[in-house]
C-alpha cells in the first residue's frame, strides 16, 4: 500500500527487522508476556479472596505487595520507554547498515575498505550493547523491584500475622495456611519477571510496526474509473513540473510530450537528466506537482493502479531478478503463461539458447538479484518477462545497457524536452540532439566488438564479484544456513569457549546466583523459625529483624546478579555480530553467491541475540541449580533422611525431564530458525525488488508468498509452544507431587514421633525451595531449542572454509606494474566446466591490453582472478614477478582499481562513497577525481552538494551517475593497475566522450586491462588477447588480428556490418 515511492526513503535493512523480527518479537509478548501478566493479576486476587476468610488484615498486606510486585516495574518502565525506542532505532540502523554493507561487500573489498566497514559495523554493535544496557538497566531495577516486594511482601505478612497471633486475635494454624499460600500468591510475579524484558521489547519492536503501518503513501490509489471503452495506449506529458519528495532539486520543469498508439519514440539526453524518472511517474510510482499525465486521454490520478499498470511493461535500467528460478523470473510478467509462452517470449529475448545450456535449463535458480547470470543475461531475462506480459506499452529504460550494440533497436532515454520532433527535423536543427547522435555516429563508424556470437548474443558479467561471468550455470543456491551439525555437548564448549575472556564476570555471576536463591530460600526459612517460635512461645524479634534485612537482600543480590549476567552476554553479542561480518569478508565474494543477505541479516540479528538466553539465563543458573538444591538435600538428609528420600525423586525427575525430551523440541527450534531466515530472505528480496512487483501487478501474489512463509513458520512454532506448554504441566505436576511427598512423610512422621512437627512446616519450605532453581533452569532448558538452532546456524557460518587467505607480503614496488598470466587454469567451485584452462599471457608494465570474446570466454574470470576474489586452481598469476597469493589482499587490492559495469553505492553521502576508493585524500585530489569523471556538474545541482546522501544503493542517481562514481573512485585511487569493465555503459555520449578522455589520460603509463564492446574502446590497445572458451585463441594488436582473419576479425565484421545495417 505504502508504494516504492514510500519505500524508497527507509533504509531496507530497518523495515525487514520490524517486518520479520518486529512481529516475531509480538509472539513472545502475546504468547508469553500477556498471558503471564494475566495471570499474575488475577492470582494474587484469587488468593486474597481466600485469605480474606482466614484474616482480612494479612490478607491485605498480601495483596498490597502483590500489586507493587504486579504495576511497580510497569510503571518504572513507563518512565524508561524512551529507552526502548532509541534501542529499537540503534538496532534497525545496525541492521541497515549490516545489509548495506553485505550486498556491497565486493565493493568493499575491491577497494580495502572491508576491514575498515568491519571497524564501523563494530562500533554500531557496540552502540547496540550500550542501548541494551540502558534498556536493561531499567528491567534489572524493575526485577529488584519485584523481587524485594515478593519478599518484603511475604516479611510484612509474617510480621503482621505474628502480631496478630501473639495478640490472640489469630490463630497459629491460620498463620499456618498464609504462611503456605504465601509462596503461591507471589510465584506469578517470580514467573513473570523472566518475560519482563522480552514484554518490553515486544512493546517497542510494536512501535516500529506502527511507524510502517501509520506510514502515509506518496501517492494513493484511486476508484477504478469508468471505462466506455478499453483504454487507447496514448501517453501524454502535459506541463509536468517534479521533483523527488524531501529533495530541492527539480527533474522536470514544463516537461510536455506526446506518444500515440503504436509510436515508438526515444526519449535521449544526459545521465541524470530524468529519463527513469519519466518511467516512475507514469507508472504513477510518484504524482507531479504541477501538470498532468494522461494515459488514453485520462489523468493518472482519475485510474487507479491496476489500470494504468495493465497497460504498461518495463525493462528498467537497473534490473532486478528475484531469487528463484529463470521460470520463475520471466512468468512474473504473466504466471497463468503456458510453458510454451514463457519459452516463447525467452527466444524473443535472444535468452532461450543460453537458459536451455544451464544444469537444470529454465528451473535453475539465479541467485539473490540474478547473481549468477551476467549483467546481459539479467537484462534479458527483464526483456522476456516484459514481452510476456505483451501489454500495448512497452517501456525500455536502458534496457540494452549490457547487451551488445547489436541489439540495441531503441534510442536511448532522456526527459526534459529541449527540443522534440522527427529525426531528419532534429538533425537539421543542429541542436543538444544533433550532438548526441553525431558523438554516436562517430562511434559506430569506430566499430564494435561483439561479446558473443549472433546466436547467442550474451554479454559478459560485471566485475563486481558476485557473478561469476563465465559460470552462470553454477550450482544451486543454498540459499538459507542450516541449522544442523551441532549437539548440545558441542554447543555448551563452543558457547563457553567465547565467555572465557570474561571470566571475572562469570564468577561473579556464580556467587551473586547463589547467594540470591539462599537469600530467597531464607526468608521462606526465616518465617518457618518465627512460626515455630510462636509455637514454642518463645521471643521472635531477631528472627523479624533479621527478616527485615534478608528480604530486600533478594532483590538486591537477583539485581547484580542479572546487571553482571546481561553485561557479560551483550559485550559477548556485541563481539559475535562483529565475527559475523569479519567471517563473511573473508568468505566474500564467492560464498554470496550461494546465500541470501536477507537471511544473513536475520542471523546477526535475532539468531544472534537467541544466543544471550545460554550466557544470560543459563550459564550460572545451571551451576545454582546443582550447587543450592544439593546444599537442600544435605540439609534434609541430617534433619530428616526419609523427608530427604521422599523428595529425591521427584526433584530428578524435574531436573531431568527437559534433557529426556529435547529432541521434538531442538527439531522443532531449529527448524524454525531456517524458516525465520527463508522468510527475512523473501522479505529484503520483497523490499527492494518492490518496484519491479508494483510494476508487474504482483503484489497479491508475493503476499501470498509471503503468507505461505509465515504459516509455515507458524506451523512450526505452534507444535514448539505445545510440547512447551506440555512439558511446562509437567513441571508444575513433578513439583506438586514432590510437595505433597514431603508433606505426607513429615506428617507421617511426626505422628510417629520421628520428628517435631514445628519443625514440619520448615523443612516443607525448605523441600519446595529446592524446586526454584531447578524450575528455573528446566524452564531455561526448554526455552534453549531456539538457543541450539540460531547457535547453530551461526557454527555453519563459522566452520565455512576460507577460499583465500593473505599472503606473507610483497615489498612495495614504484611506478607501473608488469602482470603475467602463466598456465592459468581455474573452475568454479561446484562446475565440472573449465572457466580458464592454459591461459599464459604477458602484460608489460604501462601498456594497455583489452580482453575480447565470446561470452563465456573467460574475460570477468581472469579480472576476478587479479583482484584475488577466487585463487587459481593451476598455474599461477604474478604482479611484479611475486605470485599474487604472496600479497597481502588489502595490499594486493590497494593496487589495483577496478570499474565495474554495475556500480554499487553505499547509504552515505556521495563524498563518502567516492572517497572509498582513498579515504585519506585531500580536497584537491578529490576534486580532481569528481572533475575529471565529469561529476563537477552534478555536484553543483545537488542540494548539499558533495556532502547529499545517495541513498540505498544509490538510488538518489541515475544509473550513468552511478557510473561516473566508480570511474571517480578509479581517478581518486590513481593504482598501478586498471582493470575497465564495461565502465562507460551506461553513459550518455557526450559524458562518455569526456570521461573516455580523462581515461586515457589516466591510462597513460599505467597498466591498464580493458573489457568492452566497442571496437573503439579497444582498437588502440596495444595487446588484444582474444578468449574463447577459456583458452587464448590469438593475441596481437588491431591490425594484425584483422590480418589474420581469425576469430578477432570475425567478430569486428559481425559489427561493422551491424552498424552499417542500422545506419
Amino acid at each position: 500500500a505504502l508504494g516504492p515511492g514510500t519505500v524508497a526513503r527507509r533504509r531496507s535493512g530497518a523495515l525487514t527487522l520490524s517486518l520479520i523480527d518486529g512481529v516475531e518479537q509480538l509472539e513472545v509478548y502475546f504468547g508469553q508476556f500477556l498471558p503471564q501478566f494475566l495471570i499474575a493479576l488475577l492470582t494474587p486476587i484469587l488468593i486474597f479472596a481466600a485469605i480474606a476468610f482466614v484474616d482480612l488484615p494479612v490478607a491485605a498486606v498480601m495483596l498490597a505487595f502483590a500489586l507493587i510486585a504486579l504495576f511497580g516495574p510497569a510503571l518504572w518502565h513507563r518512565r524508561e520507554t524512551g529507552s526502548s525506542l532509541q534501542l529499537r532505532q540503534v538496532y534497525a540502523d545496525f541492521a541497515a547498515e549490516f545489509l548495506d554493507s553485505v550486498q556491497g561487500l565486493a565493493t568493499l573489498k575491491a577497494f580495502g575498505q572491508s576491514g575498515a566497514r568491519g571497524a564501523t559495523l563494530k562500533l554500531k554493535a557496540q552502540s547496540v550493547f550500550r542501548s541494551t544496557m540502558r534498556v536493561l538497566g531499567t528491567n534489572v531495577l524493575a526485577r529488584g523491584i519485584t523481587d524485594s516486594a515478593i519478599a518484603c511482601g511475604a516479611a510484612a505478612a509474617l510480621a503482621l500475622g505474628a502480631w496478630r497471633v501473639e495478640s490472640g486475635a489469630m490463630a497459629l494454624s491460620a498463620l499456618l495456611v498464609i504462611l503456605m499460600l504465601g509462596v503461591e500468591i507471589f510465584r506469578p510475579m517470580r514467573e513473570l519477571r523472566s518475560v519482563l524484558h522480552q514484554g518490553m521489547v515486544g512493546l517497542s519492536a510494536a512501535q516500529g510496526i506502527y511507524q510502517v503501518l501509520d506510514d502515509t503513501p506518496e501517492v494513493a490509489d484511486a476508484p477504478p474509473a469508468a471505462l466506455a471503452r478499453p483504454l487507447d495506449p496514448t501517453i501524454e506529458f502535459a506541463g509536468v513540473r517534479f521533483r523527488y519528495p524531501g529533495t530541492r532539486r527539480t527533474i522536470h520543469e514544463a516537461l510536455s510530450f506526446e506518444a500515440r498508439a503504436g509510436e515508438r519514440i526515444g526519449l535521449v539526453g544526459p545521465s541524470g537528466g530524468g529519463k527513469s524518472s519519466i518511467v516512475r511517474l507514469l507508472l504513477r510510482f510518484y504524482d507531479p506537482e504541477q501538470g498532468s499525465i494522461r494515459l488514453g486521454g485520462h489523468d493518472l490520478r482519475g485510474l487507479s493502479f491496476d489500470q494504468i499498470r495493465s497497460m504498461i511493461s518495463v525493462v528498467n535500467q537497473d534490473t532486478f531478478l528475484f531469487h528463484g528460478t529463470v521460470e520463475d523470473n520471466i512468468r512474473m510478467g504473466r504466471p497463468e503463461a503456458t510453458e510454451a509462452e514463457v519459452e516463447a517470449a525467452a527466444r524473443a529475448a535472444n535468452i532461450h539458447g543460453f537458459v536451455q545450456s544451464l544444469p537444470q535449463g529454465y528451473r535453475t535458480v539465479v541467485g539473490e538479484k540474478g547473481v549468477k547470470l551476467s549483467g546481459g543475461q539479467r537484462q534479458r531475462v527483464a526483456i522476456a518477462r516484459a514481452l510476456l506480459r505483451d501489454t500495448p506499452i512497452l517501456v525500455l529504460d536502458e534496457a540494452l545497457s549490457a547487451v551488445d550494440a547489436e541489439n540495441e533497436a531503441v534510442i536511448q532515454e532522456a526527459l526534459d524536452l529541449v527540443e522534440s520532433g522527427p529525426h531528419a527535423a532534429l538533425m537539421q536543427q543542429g541542436g543538444v540532439y544533433a550532438g548526441l547522435m553525431a558523438e554516436q555516429a562517430r562511434e559506430s563508424a569506430s566499430g564494435t566488438i561483439l561479446d558473443a556470437p549472433v546466436a547467442a548474443r550474451a554479454a559478459e558479467p560485471a566485475a563486481q564479484g558476485l557473478a561469476s561471468g563465465d559460470g552462470a550455470d553454477k550450482a544451486e543456491t543454498e540459499g538459507i544456513l542450516k541449522a544442523e551439525g551441532l549437539g548440545w555437548g558441542r554447543l555448551v564448549t563452543e558457547l563457553m569457549k567465547l565467555a572465557m575472556p570474561w571470566k571475572g564476570k562469570l564468577a561473579l555471576t556464580f556467587a551473586f546466583g547463589v547467594l540470591r536463591v539462599v537469600s530467597f530460600i531464607g526468608v521462606g526459612v526465616l518465617s518457618a523459625l518465627v512460626l515455630l517460635a510462636l509455637k514454642n512461645g518463645e521471643p521472635y524479634g531477631p528472627l523479624l529483624w533479621a527478616l527485615a534485612v534478608v528480604a530486600p537482600l533478594s532483590g538486591v543480590l537477583h539485581w547484580l546478579e542479572s546487571w553482571i549476567a546481561h553485561d557479560m552476554a551483550f559485550r559477548l553479542l556485541a563481539d559475535m555480530r562483529s565475527d559475523v561480518f569479519r567471517k563473511l569478508d573473508a568468505l566474500a565474494p564467492a560464498y554470496l553467491v550461494r546465500r541470501r543477505t536477507g537471511d544473513l541479516m536475520a542471523l546477526v540479528t535475532h539468531d544472534i541475540e537467541l544466543v544471550e538466553y545460554f550466557f544470560a539465563h543459563t550459564v550460572a543458573p545451571a551451576f545454582v541449580a546443582v550447587l543450592v538444591p544439593a546444599a537442600v538435600l544435605a540439609v534434609l538428609v541430617w534433619a530428616s533422611p526419609w523427608i530427604a528420600l521422599a523428595l529425591l525423586p521427584f526433584l530428578l525427575a524435574v531436573a531431568i525431564s527437559p534433557f529426556l525430551m529435547r529432541r521434538r523440541v531442538d527439531t522443532l527450534g531449529s527448524e524454525s530458525r531456517e524458516a525465520a531466515g527463508e522468510l527475512g530472505a523473501f522479505a529484503v528480496d520483497s523490499v527492494q525488488g518492490l518496484g519491479e512487483i508494483v510494476a508487474f501487478q504482483q503484489e497479491a501474489a508475493r503476499g501470498d508468498r509471503l503468507d505461505a512463509l509465515s504459516q509455515r513458520f507458524i506451523r512450526l512454532r505452534l507444535p514448539f509452544f505445545a510440547e512447551l506448554t506440555r512439558q511446562q504441566s509437567l513441571l508444575e505436576i513433578l513439583t506438586g507431587l514432590g510437595g505433597l511427598a514431603v508433606v505426607v512423610t513429615g506428617a507421617a512422621l511426626s505422628t510417629h514421633g520421628a520428628i517435631d512437627p514445628g519443625l514440619l512446616p520448615l523443612l516443607t519450605i525448605l523441600a519446595m525451595a529446592a524446586f526454584l532453581p531447578v524450575s528455573e533452569i528446566a524452564q531455561v532448558g526448554r526455552q534453549l531449542a531456539d538457543t541450539l538452532g540460531a547457535t547453530r546456524r551461526i557454527y555453519g557460518l563459522k566452520a565455512e572454509p576460507v577460499p583465500v587467505f593473505d599472503g606473507p607480503g610483497v615489498p612495495d614496488h614504484q611506478g607501473p606494474a608488469a602482470l603475467a598470466l602463466q598456465g592459468v587454469g581455474f573452475t568454479y567451485p561446484g562446475q565440472g566446466r573449465r572457466a580458464l584452462s592454459g591461459v599464459t599471457v604477458e602484460i608489460p608494465a604501462g601498456k594497455t591490453v583489452a580482453l575480447v570474446g565470446t561470452s563465456g570466454a573467460g574475460k570477468t574470470t581472469t579480472a576476478q582472478l587479479l583482484m584475488r576474489f577466487w585463487d587459481v586452481d593451476e598455474g599461477r598469476i604474478l604482479l611484479n614477478g611475486a605470485d599474487l597469493r604472496d600479497y597481502a589482499l588489502d595490499d594486493l587490492r590497494r593496487r589495483i582499481a577496478l570499474v565495474a559495469q554495475d556500480t554499487y553505492l553505499f547509504n552515505d553521502t556521495l563524498r563518502a562513497n567516492i572517497l572509498i576508493a582513498r579515504p585519506e585524500a585531500s580536497e584537491a585530489e578529490l576534486a580532481a577525481a569528481i572533475e575529471h569523471a565529469s561529476l563537477a556538474e552534478l555536484v553543483e545541482t545537488l542540494p548539499e552538494g558533495l556532502d547529499s546522501p545517495v541513498g540505498e544503493r544509490g538510488t538518489a542517481l541515475s544509473g550513468g551517475q552511478r557510473q561516473r562514481v566508480a570511474i571517480a573512485r578509479a581517478f581518486l585511487k590513481n593504482a598501478s593497475v586498471l582493470i575497465l569493465d564495461e565502465a562507460t555503459s551506461h553513459l550518455d555520449t557526450v559524458n562518455e566522450q569526456a570521461v573516455r578522455r580523462a581515461l586515457d589520460r589516466l591510462q597513460a603509463d599505467r597498466t591498464t586491462i580493458v573489457i568492452a564492446h566497442r571496437l573503439s574502446t579497444v582498437r588502440d590497445a596495444d595487446l588484444i588477447v582474444v578468449l574463447d572458451e577459456g583458452r587464448v585463441a590469438e593475441t596481437g594488436i588491431h591490425a594484425a588480428l584483422l590480418a589474420r582473419g581469425g576469430l578477432y576479425a570475425q567478430l569486428v565484421s559481425r559489427q561493422l556490418a551491424s552498424a552499417q545495417a542500422a545506419q
